[in-house]
């Protein structure tokens, strides 16, 4: 019988440890303000120490600890070799412990501006944060960034844990003067909810048991409060959201649907709405863990099935119709940057929302915000831990919620689609209405930039693109002088070194764009004219252009140049003379010299020697002429750009 109500007592137990909600919470706060160590002794005090640990911690603390004759409790979450040996925190330490009342996760964040990252990823899926401040320092800089952070992040919840009160002797006009600094500054924040404590981690005071040491001091511990603080109406119970993860299909008699719900409540017979097909059902079956059920809610994962057949699969999110999400391709967000690498705002990117993934490009930085002041800033790209408020626009609709509504539809990842790391997250905060759609694509200085014909995207960014700058490579000679060799060849070189190139010359160019034209001086001058046009146009793109053309009097080919732009336009010689030219193209002199063909340069037409070209090539060095060439752009940083 004993053994039997022994089991009883332990199933029981099991089970009403099931029911206990669980609380996320991360501690933040400058270097050294004692967040490991508050977190080590909150363990401690509350019996959730292992002997085991307790005896290295111990041994630890005599070795390596920063605590001189006390116990170093930081030494329980800092992991690190390197954060042991500073005695600070660098990576987010991960802590469970449970009470009668509640479970617990810790995050333990780190307070170096350099790792906002990390305390960004600590601070994703916490429900509360403890703010740590020295109470020597009283409210500083990193005391504002964290907690700006936190209001970003879409925490409600804060603790302004004033630690080190001993080392102030208790005083409690210390501790009012920092809430009401702290205050001060929070009001500016969505923060709902701010809980002050006065405390000494080290020694024990308010962490779990409220201290004799602050008689004046009439609020919870650190502990009872986080027992009892309210959070279930933290999460969004009203709009039904459920992203699709996976079709199940065992056999042919059943077709689920599985995901984990990120908002919103849903009963069995509830009417749904799929998207994007806009197709309605109704809910036949919930399954969870358990087996059917007749309700759901977040953070449940459920496999629902539908009494109608509806074309449903991954990525797709099922809603309540009255209720529905933002369905759009822009929206802004803030950006918080976590790769190494700076941002290149001309790539495109991998957006990952829940269970979908598409592509995502960068529209505009609107403003970059220092966490130090505040501050708004312009930037044309983001680094490491630096934060954002960005236009994005994605390939295909997202449906999501503003962050501020929703964190579970409202934030998404930015993956690199060469390397496939997470290099930035993001929060959503709302669509875009067409009018800051259209200021935004088309505004003042746009609208003037296209009626001047000029296009919206930046050299720099037409640059990154083709590792290429725009410029037109004029071929000129006698007919007969191998230009066209040249040029061909040419073409095909750059092509296979991965340039984006276009070749121009007479023969093609007559065939359409001049064909109207006679070969008079006046007539070449036209078709010279048009040609440099076109070089200008693709030259702007960021294309090179290669030129066959004879261009026999020098002042045309200043024309040429002032047209192109002196910069982009670069002059090759043929230097053949005009034996060399006879020979290789025979019919074309005798007619000439027939009198058969008139304004022939060389013969009645006078080819001028360029006084100053960029090269000098000779058509039988085809190979050196190759070289010489692709080492003059390497030179001029035209191609490539490496």
């Amino acid at each position: 019988m004993q053994k039997t109500t022994s089991k009883l007592d332990i199933t029981q137990f099991l089970d009403q440890d099931q029911q206990k909600d669980l609380l996320r919470f991360l501690t933040a706060g400058s270097v050294d303000d004692g967040k490991s160590t508050l977190i080590g002794k909150l363990l401690f005090d509350s019996k959730k120490i292992y002997e085991d640990q307790l005896a290295a911690l111990e041994s630890d603390s005599k070795r390596i600890g920063h605590a001189g004759s006390e116990t170093d409790y930081a030494l329980l979450l800092d992991g690190l070799q390197a954060e042991r040996e500073q005695g600070i925190t660098i990576d987010v330490a991960y802590r469970y412990f449970s009470t009668n009342k509640r479970k617990f996760i810790i995050a333990d964040t780190p307070g170096h501006e350099q790792y906002t990252r990390n305390m960004v990823t600590g601070a994703s899926t916490a429900n509360l944060a403890i703010i740590l401040i020295d109470a020597r320092k009283g409210v500083i800089t990193q005391t504002k960034r964290h907690t700006f952070l936190v209001s970003l992040l879409g925490i409600k919840h804060i603790v302004l844990a004033v630690n080190k009160m001993d080392l102030v002797e208790y005083e409690e006009d210390v501790f009012n003067k920092i809430c009401d600094d702290y205050k001060k500054f929070v009001t500016r924040l969505n923060i709902p909810d701010v809980y002050s404590i006065p405390l000494s981690a080290l020694k024990g005071d308010n962490v779990v048991d409220n201290s004799a040491m602050m008689p004046w001091y009439k609020g919870k511990s650190l502990l009872t409060f986080l027992e009892s603080v309210h959070i279930g109406s933290d999460r969004n119970f009203e709009d039904f959201r459920l992203p699709v993860q996976h079709v199940l299909r065992p056999d042919i008699h059943f077709r689920g649907f599985s995901g984990k719900i990120a908002s919103g409540i849903l009963r069995e017979g509830d009417e749904i709405l799929a998207l994007p097909s806009r197709k309605t059902s109704h809910v036949t079956r919930i399954i969870g863990a358990e087996g059917d059920v007749s309700y759901a809610f977040p953070p449940q994962s459920v496999t629902i099935t539908l009494a109608d057949e509806i074309d449903i699969s991954r990525g797709d999110m099922l809603v309540h119709p009255h209720h529905q999400p933002r369905i759009e391709r822009q929206f802004e967000a803030m950006l918080v940057w976590m790769d190494e690498q700076k941002m290149d705002p001309y790539a495109q990117f991998f957006i990952k929302h829940n269970t979908q993934t598409t592509r995502v490009r960068l529209d505009q930085i609107r403003y970059r915000v220092d966490v130090n002041t505040l501050e708004h800033h312009s930037s044309e790209a983001l680094s490491l831990n630096e934060i954002a408020r960005v236009v994005l626009t994605t390939n295909k609709p997202l449906f999501f919620d503003p962050y501020h509504r929703n964190r579970n539809t409202g934030s998404f990842i930015l993956i690199d689609p060469i390397t496939h790391n997470t290099c930035a997250v993001g929060m959503i905060m709302d669509k875009l209405n067409p009018d800051d759609l259209h200021s935004r694509i088309i505004d003042t200085e746009q609208l003037a930039m296209i009626h001047r014909g000029k296009s919206l995207i930046k050299p720099e960014a037409i640059r990154k693109r083709y590792n290429q700058v725009g410029a037109t490579l004029w071929i000129t000679g006698l007919h007969g002088s191998g230009k066209n060799v040249l040029a061909y060849t040419l073409e095909k070189e750059l092509f296979d070194r991965g340039a984006t190139v276009v070749m121009l010359d007479g023969s093609t160019i007559r065939s359409g764009l001049t064909n109207e034209l006679d070969f008079t001086p006046a007539g070449r001058a036209e078709q010279i004219r048009r040609v440099a046009h076109v070089c200008r146009i693709l030259n702007d793109q960021g294309v090179l252009v290669i030129c066959s053309f004879i261009t026999s009097q020098e002042h045309i080919r200043k024309q040429i140049a002032q047209l192109i732009g002196d910069e982009r336009f670069h002059l090759i010689y043929m230097d053949v003379d005009i034996d060399y030219c006879r020979k290789n193209k025979p019919e074309l002199y005798e007619l000439a010299d027939q009198g058969k063909l008139k304004f022939l340069p060389g013969i009645d037409l006078q080819y001028e020697v360029p006084l100053k070209p960029a090269l000098i090539c000779k058509p039988e060095q085809t190979a050196e002429n190759l070289e010489a060439i692709m080492q003059y752009l390497q030179l001029h940083t035209i191609f490539p750009l490496e």
